[in-house]
């Protein structure tokens, strides 16, 4: 299976938070998820920790390599701009991933969240996403018991196969 390309000062193990979810479901379309999972103004429809995603640069509505955007999630204001992005083709699993940051000086946090679809054998699809995290922030949020990156981004996994069936 594919895995996630870390960038360096973001490699798991080596960050201050780290977070990983996946599903594995049949019979899902990719296409579906692709176009739910690169629309951020689709995000607040299927994941309720999402809001008020906007383009810059009258970029949009679909993520693309380079882009820079805003949304909200948990509670932090996150500007980010796409560093990874490959549509999916047939043989070929979707990838796109972007850097976020929110905050200044020692309050301010780092991100590198990547996602992967792809087509597994028997009409399977698999959806993963990876998230590291840098600053203080990060560090609390790796203290908090249950964590509540692999939770809200169980949440959305959750959310996205939900729509996507629908």
């Amino acid at each position: 299976m594919t895995s996630i390309q870390w960038p360096a000062g973001y490699v798991p193990g080596f960050s201050d938070n780290f977070c990983s979810n996946e599903v594995i479901v049949a019979n899902l379309s990719i296409d579906k998820v692709w176009a739910l999972l690169v629309t951020p103004a689709e995000w607040s429809g299927y994941y309720a920790n999402s809001a008020h995603p906007r383009f810059y640069e009258e970029r949009g509505p679909m993520l693309a390599l380079g882009d820079r955007f805003y949304f909200e999630t948990f509670g932090f204001p996150v500007e980010a701009e796409v560093v990874e992005y490959i549509a999916p083709v047939a043989g070929q699993a979707g990838r796109v991933a972007w850097h976020g940051w929110a905050g200044e000086g020692a309050e301010r946090l780092n991100v590198h969240h990547a996602w992967i679809v792809e087509e597994l054998s028997a009409n399977r699809l698999r959806i993963l996403t990876q998230e590291t995290q840098q600053g203080e922030p990060a560090k609390a949020l790796a203290a908090t018991v249950p964590n509540p990156m692999i939770n809200g981004h169980q949440e959305w996994l959750d959310g996205l196969v939900s729509a996507a069936r629908a």
